[in-house]
């Protein structure tokens, strides 16, 4: 049986989000039961270098947004970058998974050979649609969702490998 792009990339991504949105809940709990300053961890980076978690969970938003407007040929749909709580994060989580899903198989499927070019400061990144799924999107959908993950984990938010893997269908 062949896997189409569609089922490569947006019930994958959709999944991922699921789970990072789960993740995020926990961390509002933890934060609410608690009594934290949740603008502490909003703000939070677990280097200094690093982005915070409301950057790494708007990245992982717009790649998978961006991700899947290239592979089905659309521009992707644009975000203002406001978010301050986990409320207003838990929300762009489920904005991109309104978007997504609102893409079609009959959009995505055959964006394989698709050229995509990406506008990067350093040029334009080129890809196919196929390496840009697989070797662009996934990879930094999981890198930035697992990075949030390890911001609430290192702040003591009870979650495990679990809730990042989210159920397994």
């Amino acid at each position: 049986m062949s896997l189409s792009m569609y089922q490569a990339s947006m019930p994958v991504c959709a999944h991922a989000l699921h789970n990072l949105a789960a993740v995020l809940v926990k961390g509002k709990a933890h934060i609410d039961e608690k009594k934290l300053d949740e603008a502490a961890f909003v703000n939070f980076r677990l280097f200094p270098n690093m982005l915070p978690l409301a950057a790494q969970v708007r990245i992982a938003c717009d790649i998978v947004k961006g991700g899947g407007a290239r592979l089905a040929g659309i521009d992707p749909p644009k975000f203002a970058d406001e978010e301050k709580t986990f409320d207003e994060l838990i929300a762009r989580v489920q904005k991109t998974l309104d978007f997504i899903g609102s893409l079609t198989a009959v959009q995505i499927d055959g964006s394989e050979t698709r050229e995509i070019n990406l506008p990067n400061p350093r040029g334009t990144m080129k890809f196919t649609g196929q390496n840009y799924l697989f070797q662009f999107v996934l990879p930094n959908l999981y890198f930035h969702s697992a990075t949030a993950y390890n911001i609430l984990r290192h702040n003591g938010v009870e979650i495990g490998k679990q809730d990042f893997l989210g159920k397994i269908q």
